[in-house]
């Protein structure tokens, strides 16, 4: 598995470890994502946002637009998601990292697709299963095409930015505070591995 970066986070990523699923977290009732745009301030933000977050995406839990450019300034971990895969306990492991740094600024952000004929085609299903089942908070939005020409306008992005379309599901791209995406990381990296972690704080820090 290789990992392809970006500006000057190459020197400082090497090869990448595999890492295994996580236990599952127990849910509670208010277990939905966070962080709403607010209306008020979205003229000003779009002044700011990245070409990168210039979209917009109904949430997953209740197909309300989710305007892209409220997670401008943030560390971003962008994620395709399935509910049928080998890999869809890392789950739990991206809850973890997101609890763990939100507080810092990291938002992982999840985006379910059946590219790969392992997703649900009932949005309230997939939704059950991130929510209840793996207690994720952090922000996901309904199903999009990730892969080819009818990917989304986000993921085609961030293709050519790192020149890695995702080959299987849970592939990872870190995008810095600046909206420029930082490296990619495989199916195959798990969201507790050493160097997706080392860099998730290195962008962190960076500009701070």
């Amino acid at each position: 598995m290789q990992v392809r970066l970006t500006s000057v986070w190459a020197a400082a990523l090497g090869g990448l470890a595999l890492g295994g699923a996580l236990a599952l977290a127990a849910p509670t009732a208010t277990a939905q994502p966070q962080n709403a745009p607010r209306p008020a301030a979205s003229a000003a933000a779009s002044a700011n946002c990245p070409a990168l977050l210039q979209h917009t995406v109904p949430r997953l839990q209740d197909e309300q637009p989710q305007a892209l450019c409220q997670y401008a300034g943030r560390v971003l971990l962008v994620v395709n998601t399935a509910s049928y895969c080998g890999f869809t306990d890392q789950y739990t492991g991206l809850e973890a990292l997101n609890a763990k740094y939100a507080a810092r600024g990291l938002v992982v952000m999840g985006f379910p697709s059946n590219d790969f004929r392992q997703e649900d085609a009932d949005a309230k299903k997939i939704a059950a299963l991130c929510f209840n089942t793996f207690g994720v908070r952090f922000p996901m939005f309904t199903p999009i095409s990730v892969r080819g020409p009818s990917a989304h306008p986000l993921f085609a992005q961030l293709a050519t930015a790192t020149g890695q379309a995702p080959a299987w599901n849970f592939n990872k791209y870190l995008v810095g505070r600046n909206g420029v995406p930082v490296a990619h990381f495989g199916s195959t990296v798990s969201p507790s591995n050493p160097q997706l972690v080392a860099a998730i704080e290195r962008a962190l820090g960076a500009g701070r």
